[in-house]
């Protein structure tokens, strides 16, 4: 039921329908007989298209049993002209069997150049957009070559006309040194230098002088008479005033005392 179906449900796991051995009576032609060409999968359960199969055949079956016996000659051209006229009749039902077959695989033609030509579609638009790249990439390197010979050749020209007189100049190294903004002291980056790449190559990091805790460590390993400083006043070698000043005379006999040892 609804309320115990599970998630294997039972029509996965169902097989072909049993078809029992039967045994047909001499006297009688079963009707069902008729549809044993159709097996499950293969025009079973019956469609609309199965029905109309059916009918078809219980038309002519009645047809049959309506066609008039062959015992005079008008019966006979009757029955011929019955029999064309059914002959008629399943021919104009074949081409028109044909007909629909042939628009059914138009309509499967149609959807198969529909989904070709959306593939082709979608190949082109990929390939464009791959040629698209590959000449925008193209179009920047021809722009940056571009860039680059005109920065050369604007550098050559203004060392030619540095030199417009045509006279060579050898490299004068003490002028180089002598002037702080030269190359020697301030290269130019567009050369390849760039002089604050390692500004802090040789700045000294230093646990016990950058942080706290190092600076606690580093106090607490020094001894502490070099923390408590003890500094001891000299005593004046000259004689002084009441207002603290030396007499010229005392001072000038100190550095002759001086002098003389």
């Amino acid at each position: 039921t609804l309320g115990t179906q599970t998630d294997y449900r039972d029509g996965e796991a169902q097989t072909d329908p049993y078809s029992p051995e039967y045994i047909v009576r001499s006297a009688s032609v079963p009707e069902i007989l008729a549809l044993a060409t159709l097996t499950w999968g293969r025009g079973l359960p019956a469609g609309q298209a199965e029905m109309e199969i059916i009918d078809r055949i219980r038309e002519k079956r009645a047809w049959e049993a309506a066609l008039p016996p062959m015992d005079s000659p008008s019966n006979v051209a009757k029955r011929l002209k019955m029999m064309e006229d059914m002959e008629r009749k399943e021919w104009a039902y074949r081409e028109e069997e044909i007909d629909k077959l042939k628009k059914v695989q138009m309509e499967v033609f149609k959807k198969l150049l529909q989904r070709r030509e959306e593939n082709q579609n979608k190949l082109d638009t990929m390939r464009l957009k791959n040629q698209w790249q590959n000449h925008q990439k193209a179009k920047e390197e021809k722009i940056r070559k571009i860039q680059h010979d005109y920065a050369l050749m604007l550098r050559k020209l203004i060392a030619k006309r540095k030199n417009c007189m045509g006279k060579l100049e050898r490299r004068d190294i003490i002028k180089e040194y002598n002037d702080f903004s030269s190359q020697a002291y301030a290269p130019l980056s567009r050369i390849g230098f760039f002089p604050d790449g390692n500004s802090d190559y040789y700045a000294v990091k230093n646990f016990y002088l950058n942080t706290f805790a190092g600076l606690c460590e580093l106090e607490e390993s020094v001894q502490h008479s070099v923390s408590q400083i003890e500094i001891t006043v000299p005593q004046p070698q000259c004689t002084t005033t009441k207002t603290g000043y030396i007499r010229k005379s005392r001072r000038l006999e100190a550095v002759l005392a001086q002098v003389h040892q």
